[in-house]
């Protein structure tokens, strides 16, 4: 709602787009952004258009045709509406927002009809304001006031504020001289019970305002918003919003004795553990013997268990020691010539096989 307030800008069609500008092309050792025209000046030769360039056009530039404003739905803005005066009935929200109501007698405050109409002139005002403890409120506002930083200054912004009480009255009693004497007050906003404006109720969208009430204008509410009740008499067929538990702290309520006291034990599930023999079940057997998984896809695979592994490797090793190491090709004539080994032979092959020896 607050951007609702903003006007359309954009830069001029014209901005940085106004000269007679070519690219030279290629072959000059320069880039190809287009360059200004004619000579004499530093201006020719200057790159143009472009947004890198020194008097060239912005990227995007901006367009008054921009989507500004937003559509807020009428029962959007009341519900917000009914928020934010709930919420400046509540203390601590209203010292969260920033105000010093530490000597006012109650949230919210309602003051008598005849004692804020009788008051015409400022000082009267402010009198009456720090007869109700909103003196430290009114200092506070009176402190916070400064120059604005940035361009707001030249543009008719110069001071900036905090925000102080906002009263709300009757618009029906047109004698009443509330508006000319409280107007003039630092910080003192005046608003009609009957066109309340959210943006006054929650500046800035913080809700928790110091409201001070008239009388008449605290019990117009019913009328203004309805009941639970019975419908508003100026909004056709609208209630206020109600929060559909009283109480939304669940878990203490389920942990009330009278809940627990009314609610059954909580009931625990036990699940039975199935047992099953391990020389039926694969999963079992591959729990208890993780082994049994590998022996088995060996077998299915053809291969040697690791046990008849281990019984050929004792065999090689065995054999490996009834060779010579360093001379393998005598220990291997010598095992020939043994008389359980070899067979009978001549003499001649006898000689022979001896001076190969």
């Amino acid at each position: 709602m607050n951007k609702n307030h903003r006007q359309p800008y954009a830069v001029s069609r014209y901005a940085g787009a106004d000269t007679s500008a070519q690219s030279w092309g290629t072959g000059r050792a320069v880039s190809r952004i287009p360059r200004v025209s004619g000579g004499g000046t530093h201006r020719s030769g200057q790159g143009a258009f472009g947004n890198m360039c020194r008097g060239g056009r912005m990227f995007a530039p901006t367009k008054v045709w921009r989507k500004w404003h937003i559509k807020i739905s009428k029962d959007q803005r009341r519900y917000a509406t009914c928020a934010a005066l709930a919420a400046s009935a509540v203390a601590p929200l209203v010292l969260a927002r920033g105000h010093a109501i530490s000597q006012i007698a109650e949230v919210p405050l309602v003051v008598a009809d005849n004692d804020i109409e009788i008051i015409a002139k400022t000082k009267e005002a402010v009198k009456f304001l720090k007869s109700l403890g909103v003196g430290p409120e009114l200092k506070k506002v009176q402190k916070s006031r400064h120059i604005r930083a940035g361009k707001g200054k030249a543009r008719g912004r110069k001071y900036v504020q905090k925000k102080g009480p906002l009263i709300i009255h009757d618009k029906k009693r047109d004698g009443s001289t509330i508006q000319t004497a409280f107007r003039n007050v630092p910080g003192i906003e005046l608003c009609n019970v009957h066109r309340l404006n959210l943006l006054t109720l929650a500046p800035g969208g913080h809700v928790g305002r110091f409201i001070i009430w008239t009388e008449s204008a605290f019990k117009a509410l019913n009328s203004v918003f309805g009941t639970r009740k019975a419908d508003s008499t100026e909004k056709k067929g609208y209630k206020p919003p109600r929060a559909i538990m009283h109480n939304s702290d669940l878990a203490r309520i389920i942990n009330s004795p009278e809940v627990q006291a009314a609610s059954r034990d909580k009931i625990i599930q036990k699940r039975k553990r199935s047992t099953a023999m391990p020389f039926g079940s694969k999963s079992v057997r591959a729990r208890v013997s993780p082994l049994s998984v590998v022996l088995r896809r060996q077998a299915l695979l053809g291969k040697k268990s690791p046990q008849e592994k281990s019984k050929a490797l004792q065999k090689k090793r065995q054999l490996k020691k009834q060779v010579h190491k360093k001379y393998p090709r005598k220990a291997f004539l010598k095992l020939l010539l043994t008389p359980s080994i070899a067979p009978v032979r001549s003499a001649a092959e006898k000689g022979i096989l001896a001076t190969q020896q």
